[in-house]
């Protein structure tokens, strides 16, 4: 594994009219169902931050620290980059609730939901940002939850010292098969931990192909149960995960997106300047050379560009 991530190669273009008028690099590996590198394009050995795409292994780490929690859908709200709408809110609220506490014990920092109509409700009602509608609150939630449960301090829980963090970090390199080869801070204010693309591919493989009834399953399980409570109505792993059955999908700020399929095999996408545009004409690419096919999968295959609110383009796929 590389010390650094070297950079990605070609993976898509935005064609406008005809005419090329952006390109977005980028790296992408896709692994089959034992777990071999089938294709791949950039560099998919060097760390990158898989950011929000580490979540199912995190919340893997709180299980096995002692979590316990009664409802799939929670587990699934752990795991989530939740786009704020009101079924998201409400379960936060309850989960804290639960255990007698308030958005006050989160750590995350206050935000504004991420879906627009859900913001935009949020402040016609004179509301503002809060903990709770931050995307990141369900995984919080399960960190102080995870703390309780141990009987671990739940004050400085993000602290990388901390034992959950510890706990989290050891889960991460397990299941990825890789050392954590750099730690920095989340947009959350939890760790983030860099491993290579190749081991995040490797990571949603396990998931899904692991034992009923292990933690990695039991996460895989509540997500694919759960979708639009791990992202939203609108988002793109939701989505996915619903028209494709049987997918584990997770995006990732920086333009990240993995996602896994039993007895297929997985894929992991980095696009290099963050655009979330291009990351799933590239996935579905790399999806259909696992000989996936769905309707979904043809949805998000080319994203329309629009000229005078019409479609006059895409942004395709190249590699």
């Amino acid at each position: 594994m590389g010390m650094t991530y070297a950079g990605g190669a070609l993976l898509a273009e935005v064609v406008r009219s005809g005419f090329v008028e952006g390109l977005h690099h980028g790296s992408v590996v896709v692994l089959d169902a034992s777990g071999e590198v089938v294709a791949a394009a950039g560099d998919v050995v060097g760390p990158i931050f898989p950011r929000s795409a580490s979540k199912p292994m995190q919340t893997i780490g709180m299980l096995r620290a002692g979590l316990r929690l009664t409802e799939p859908a929670d587990l699934a709200l752990v795991s989530a980059s939740h786009a704020g709408e009101d079924f998201h809110l409400a379960r936060v609220t309850a989960l804290l609730a639960a255990a007698g506490l308030d958005g006050s014990a989160l750590a995350c920092p206050p935000d504004l939901p991420l879906d627009e109509t859900a913001r935009n409700a949020v402040l016609a009602a004179g509301g503002g940002p809060d903990r709770i509608g931050m995307n990141c609150s369900g995984k919080h939630t399960g960190m102080v939850l995870t703390c309780l449960a141990a009987d671990w301090p739940t004050e400085g829980y993000p602290h990388p010292e901390h034992p959950l963090q510890q706990r989290i970090r050891a889960t991460v390199e397990e299941i990825t098969g890789e050392p954590v080869a750099a730690a920095g801070v989340d947009g959350c204010g939890a760790p983030v931990l860099a491993v290579s693309l190749t081991g995040l591919a490797r990571a949603f493989l396990r998931l899904v192909q692991a034992e009923p009834g292990t933690p990695e399953r039991t996460v895989a399980d509540a997500m694919r149960a759960h979708p639009e409570v791990v992202g939203g109505t609108r988002a793109e792993d939701s989505r996915l995960m619903r028209g494709l059955p049987g997918t584990l999908a997770k995006i990732g700020a920086e333009g990240i997106i993995a996602a896994g399929l039993p007895g297929v095999g997985s894929v992991a996408v980095k696009i290099d300047d963050g655009a979330t545009r291009a990351r799933m004409p590239v996935l579905v690419s790399a999806l259909r050379r696992l000989g996936q096919d769905a309707p979904i999968l043809h949805e998000y295959a080319e994203l329309p560009l629009l000229g005078g609110g019409v479609p006059v383009g895409a942004i395709r796929p190249t590699w």
